[in-house]
């Protein structure tokens, strides 16, 4: 079931473009790339490639290359290759239960404490995916729709809480994007979303939490059948 082929780095964000130091901007290229699925999962990354598609030296991309290994995007074996770590559903179900446990938390505790300007941020994401679904743009849609869950753990005011959530998530966010542009999916989603901000402004934790786990059941259902779809992304 091994996927050797290698996809080419051009398509990979210009690093001149990024701020930070050399290993940090090759890192944050080569992470974005893998969780807009441009890498996919069991892809061969050559690191002379990607020193000549960057113009730099080894050192930022080993450097890169274990910072995504300890991000669990890479695997990497000494001697032999790297590749972008394939999808375990094991691993995916662990990332639902526990993105569940902190955002049904989180949508409980905003809708008792909202402000008039997060109900106004909220609205004009929503607003903004509506938009969004109707000109089909997918991947502007996923970008909201991460949004609108980050401003959700945002708002329940612990500083902490979006990094830690989003980077327990990182495989779930590599394989929503596989889920979202199936045929009706979006406008499911945009519904669901509205469901969850009617609840919020309602100022009624319990009809929040009860929106937001539907919300988020859909989201392995949606799941288990890319195994059988996409069967080289999956270990």
């Amino acid at each position: 079931m091994a996927n050797t082929t290698n996809i080419s780095v051009d398509t990979l964000t210009d690093i001149d473009q990024l701020d930070g130091p050399l290993s940090q901007r090759v890192y944050t290229a080569l992470r974005d790339a893998i969780l807009d699925m441009k890498l996919v999962p069991g892809t061969v990354l050559r690191k002379a490639a990607i020193c000549e598609q960057f113009g730099v030296s080894r050192s930022p991309v080993a450097d890169a290359l274990t910072r995504l290994s300890g991000d669990g995007l890479v695997d990497v074996v000494p001697q032999s290759a790297t590749r972008v770590t394939r999808f375990s559903l094991d691993e995916i179900r662990e990332e639902c239960f526990l993105r569940d446990a902190v955002e049904v938390a989180a949508v409980k505790r905003v809708a008792a404490t909202r402000t008039h300007d997060q109900i106004l941020q909220l609205k004009r994401n929503v607003h903004l995916q509506k938009l969004l679904v109707e000109d089909e743009d997918f991947h502007g849609f996923f970008e909201a729709d991460e949004a609108f869950h980050k401003m959700l753990l945002e708002f329940t005011g612990f500083r902490s809480v979006a990094a830690i959530a989003g980077q327990l998530a990182l495989q779930l966010r590599r394989v929503r994007m596989l889920v979202l542009p199936k045929a009706g999916r979006p406008a499911e989603t945009l519904a669901e979303h509205a469901a969850i901000l009617d609840a919020i402004t309602d100022q009624d934790p319990q009809a929040a939490a009860k929106a937001m786990r539907y919300h988020l059941a859909q989201l392995i259902n949606r799941i288990e059948p890319l195994e059988r779809q996409h069967p080289d992304f999956f270990c």
